[in-house]
């Protein structure tokens, strides 16, 4: 098609003009007069490619800029900027959740084949992948050791050993980061393992990032031992061409978070938007996300969730931890456990 990729602009830190939220990456799919799909988006740019150049292939009259940026900073241009975007993507559950229930969303109806009732929320806010957090590891860091298949052997396995995971180990930095965030206070229900594993951790002086690339690159340069909570479909790019890494789906459990879209409320083509988000939804699209993360969301699309998988539901009980004193209270003692004199 004349035109795929009009432009990339590329660089940590890119600012839209006059905008309080920084935006990673963009780049535009589809002819130059399509009418303009805009989309901002906490998906890798590498990982929905695909999707993308899919989609303007058999809608020629249309064409997406796609922003990639943070999680806060999604939120932010949404929320507190009022930023015009027609296409809203995320895996922070609670921000997205947040977006819709504060009045962000508009009410749309896509077409969406089998999706489970658990992964939408009215008619706002839709799954469009289901994301397994993995704990990735180096097999020449871990040497002749096994394996850990639960937390318990994860937390022994660190103990016995420290002076070979003391400053290589990885975790999200929930300060700055939604998905980060998120993940710990999900951690912290489902287990009081958790935090025996963060104050192991934080004896180890680990190293705290932003994203999952991040973490994955330092593994790769061999920089870390072990990278606890990455996103699936973000290993899943390196796992089968790079023989050290080994993707850990813990068997005590295995958190597993919706990717959801929204179309804004001040959407200027929400008409191009819902017809994206039907694509989505499409069989092929969920077959490239199930590829991609190693777990279908929609039945038939892929590998079935295992027995270990816990997916989080869309639903309103994600609003509490929006709660300003219970997040200050979680970060405290994530604080107490992972900065440690």
């Amino acid at each position: 098609m004349r035109d795929l990729v009009l432009a990339a602009v590329l660089g940590l830190g890119l600012s839209l003009p006059a905008a309080g939220y920084e935006i990673e990456v963009e780049q535009v799919f589809g002819p130059e007069d399509g009418r303009e799909i805009r989309v901002i988006s906490t998906t890798d740019l590498v990982s929905i490619d695909s999707v993308l150049r899919d989609f303007v292939e058999g809608h020629p009259g249309s064409r997406i800029r796609y922003a990639q940026a943070a999680s806060v900073e999604v939120f932010r241009a949404i929320h507190d900027e009022g930023a015009a975007y027609d296409l809203v993507m995320s895996s922070a559950m609670d921000l997205q959740m947040k977006l819709a229930n504060d009045g962000f969303a508009a009410s749309v109806q896509p077409q969406i084949g089998a999706l489970p009732a658990w992964a939408r929320w009215r008619d706002q806010l839709y799954g469009v992948a289901l994301e397994p957090v993995l704990t990735l590891a180096s097999r020449r860091a871990f040497g002749d050791l096994p394996i850990p298949r639960t937390r318990r052997d994860l937390i022994a396995m660190l103990r016995e050993n420290p002076d070979r995971f003391d400053g290589r180990i990885a975790s999200y930095d929930p300060r700055s980061s939604g998905v980060g965030y998120f993940l710990i206070s999900q951690d912290s229900q489902q287990s009081d393992g958790f935090w025996r594993l963060a104050e192991v951790m934080g004896r180890l002086n680990a190293r705290l990032f932003c994203c999952s690339g991040e973490m994955i690159d330092e593994l790769r340069a061999g920089r870390l031992a072990i990278a606890y909570n990455v996103v699936a479909s973000y290993a899943a790019r390196y796992t089968p061409d790079d023989p050290d890494l080994v993707r850990l789906a813990l068997e005590d459990y295995t958190l597993a978070i919706i990717r959801s879209a929204l179309v804004p409320a001040n959407a200027g083509n929400p008409e191009g938007a819902t017809d994206l988000l039907s694509y989505l939804l499409s069989p092929p699209a969920q077959q490239h996300f199930a590829e991609s993360s190693g777990t279908a969301l929609m039945p038939g699309a892929g590998q079935p969730p295992q027995p270990h998988l816990r997916p989080i539901r869309l639903d309103a009980g994600l609003l509490v931890y929006d709660d300003q004193l219970r997040r200050a209270g979680l970060l405290s003692e994530w604080n107490a456990a992972m900065v440690q004199p």
